[in-house]
């Protein structure tokens, strides 16, 4: 569940959005919080969106690089592997990032609040195709 929770977010909902979509709006929305929760919820998504960009940029990075050691020895060398070595481990601390974000976020909710953020986490991670 953790790598599919962290591949969703990290990956598929949060990449995919061309606009500015924190993972606040797309786990929260239609969930009521207060003002307080809200500060709080925001505060912490601040810093998961700042985390979010260097990671994108380490991913971006490995991809370009791995597309160069693609082009120089077009066989899977010591350099292509690697360059999927250094993307994989850069997605799976993305990915562990993203769940602390989601308990941290999670913490700051009511009892009720946070069973239905569970169930819109559950929802995601087993409605989305391989």
């Amino acid at each position: 569940m953790a790598a599919g929770l962290g591949g969703w977010l990290g990956a598929s909902k949060v990449a995919e959005r061309k606009h500015s979509t924190t993972v606040h709006d797309l786990l929260l929305e239609g969930i009521e919080v207060t003002a307080e929760q809200d500060l709080r919820l925001r505060a912490l998504d601040g810093d998961y969106e700042d985390l979010k960009r260097r990671r994108e940029a380490e991913l971006r990075k490995a991809n370009a690089e791995l597309a160069a050691a693609i082009l120089e020895g077009h066989a899977y060398t010591p350099k292509v592997a690697a360059a999927v070595e250094q993307f994989h481990h850069a997605m799976g601390e993305f990915q562990k990032e993203t769940i602390v974000h989601v308990l941290e976020m999670r913490a700051v909710l009511t009892p009720e609040q946070a069973e239905r953020l569970d169930k819109r986490v559950a929802e995601a991670l087993t409605t989305q195709e391989p």
